[in-house]
């Protein structure tokens, strides 16, 4: 299609405004907006218009007819099986060794609400050696594939912004010590913003106003870069997904993957029992059969606080964006077609964009909508899906604010807690306060434990053992 036939599909889709300047831009300009506007499937933002647009903002509300809590597969700590833990652990361990697993990184993030500026990714979080994020997991997966005797592919989604930031980080530091044809980068996909009438906004004369598609753009994503024929060639069919944003999160899970694969799972979840009911994070429910993810802003705050007759919340199973994912149903999903394809959801937000003489407008209050997907809209399209418990305190503490919770304080504490656990289970004196953080600073690399078990393997054969004290580090 050139240019002109371009402009042509534009018009005839009513969304002639996207080429208003054109005849004033210079050369480049005009080929930079063509680039953006080849992008976009018109008849998909015809779609979300009639059906997301078009319509009230609070449109019909989620269904929550017939919702009870999802079944979960509980710790051994908190009533669960051991013997079948162990069971599931041994099967993921196998998987591992087979190669049959790659971990895949959702880091298409900035730092901004760090105050950073930067990919996320790149973010400084371990307590002595300030590691970025992507060097912890880069360490995480290496340490895993060093156990299992199989090295992993390592798959991270980055996004428009961020892309090239990050291919040369990784390339400065030398991928952190991971073998550079196993870790593959690609982008997430965009989506144009519309006002109110649907039609798509411009961010400047020569630009659309695009923004990231959501974390359910990853399945896109993988299927478009050629990212799972990739793993289909290289035997792997499970696919380990985790956001970048937190520190402490298992990478690869033996006991996670087991559970997903001897259950002949589409896709699968962990979950942590809620702190409190207002806790902001989805919720883990049954509908229709089917294992749904209800968003906290969706639920209403009397569902949140019902509790069962000994007390204990009733929908206490929340959602902490850990998955693993079937490599064909996340095909089937991207590929969409026979009602299989995630849906998209409405978010009104405060565009900057171009009046009709082509001045910068910076509104104050919401002018236009985004378009977005979860990725957890999959899981009522799974054939079967389980979900796990998992220790808060072995698998979640997100950086996400500057200050105050779920920031890089309480993540550098977590990780602080979590090496004085390992330590203590391994049978060492670590002084600790009353929320078990230690007196000392120390630091664990994951390619000396990643877990409780890794690293007491590792602990028992260090002779002498170094003393606990404030600077230690253990690589």
């Amino acid at each position: 299609m050139n240019n002109e036939q371009l402009i042509a599909s534009y018009r005839d889709a009513g969304q002639g405004q996207v080429f208003a300047f054109w005849d004033s831009l210079a050369p480049a300009a005009r080929n930079a907006l063509a680039v953006q506007a080849r992008e976009i499937d018109l008849a998909e933002v015809d779609r979300l218009n009639r059906t997301l647009v078009l319509k009230s903002a609070g449109g019909a509300g989620v269904d929550l007819a017939g919702l009870t809590p999802a079944p979960c597969t509980l710790l051994p700590a908190n009533g669960g099986d051991a013997a079948q833990w162990a069971k599931a652990r041994a099967a993921g361990e196998a998987a591992l060794r087979a190669g049959r697993v790659a971990a895949f990184t959702v880091a298409g993030g900035q730092g901004t609400r760090l105050g950073y500026d930067g990919p996320k990714g790149t973010f400084a979080v371990t307590p002595l050696k300030k590691k970025p994020l992507f060097q912890l997991f880069a360490e995480k997966i290496k340490a895993s594939g060093l156990r299992h005797g199989r090295p992993l592919h390592w798959f991270i989604m980055t996004s428009h912004a961020n892309h090239e930031q990050t291919e040369s980080f990784f390339t400065e530091r030398g991928f952190f010590g991971l073998d550079q044809g196993r870790v593959h980068f690609f982008r997430q996909g965009r989506m144009p913003a519309v006002d109110f009438a649907g039609k798509i906004l411009l961010e400047s004369t020569s630009s659309l106003a695009l923004s990231p598609d959501g974390h359910g753009g990853s399945l896109r994503a993988l299927h478009r870069s050629g990212a799972l024929d990739l793993m289909q060639r290289e035997g792997i069919d499970t696919i380990s997904y985790f956001q970048v944003d937190n520190p402490i999160v298992r990478c690869v899970d033996p006991a996670f993957i087991g559970f997903h694969l001897l259950a002949g799972a589409e896709m699968s979840s962990k979950m942590v029992p809620k702190a409190y009911p207002e806790e902001k994070v989805g919720h883990f429910c049954l509908q229709h059969g089917k294992v749904v993810v209800i968003e906290y802003s969706d639920m209403p705050m009397a569902m949140q606080r019902e509790t069962n007759p000994g007390g204990a919340l009733r929908y206490s199973a929340g959602s902490i964006a850990i998955h693993l994912i079937d490599r064909e149903f996340a095909r089937r999903m991207a590929a969409g077609g026979d009602g299989v394809a995630l849906p998209f959801h409405r978010a009104d937000k405060k565009i900057p964009t171009v009046d009709a003489a082509g001045r910068l407008l910076k509104p104050e209050q919401a002018n236009g909508v985004k378009f977005e997907m979860f990725v957890f809209d999959a899981l009522p399209f799974a054939r079967n899906s389980v979900v796990i418990e998992t220790a808060r305190e072995d698998d979640f503490s997100p950086v996400k604010n500057a200050e105050g919770v779920d920031s890089p304080k309480t993540a550098r504490e977590d990780q602080l807690r979590q090496f004085a656990r390992w330590l203590k289970a391994a049978g060492a004196v670590v002084p600790v306060d009353a929320t078990g953080l230690p007196h000392s600073g120390i630091e664990v690399s994951p390619l000396f434990g990643y877990d409780t078990e890794s690293f007491a393997e590792r602990w028992n054969r260090l002779a002498p053992r170094p003393a606990i004290a404030e600077g230690l580090y253990l690589e």
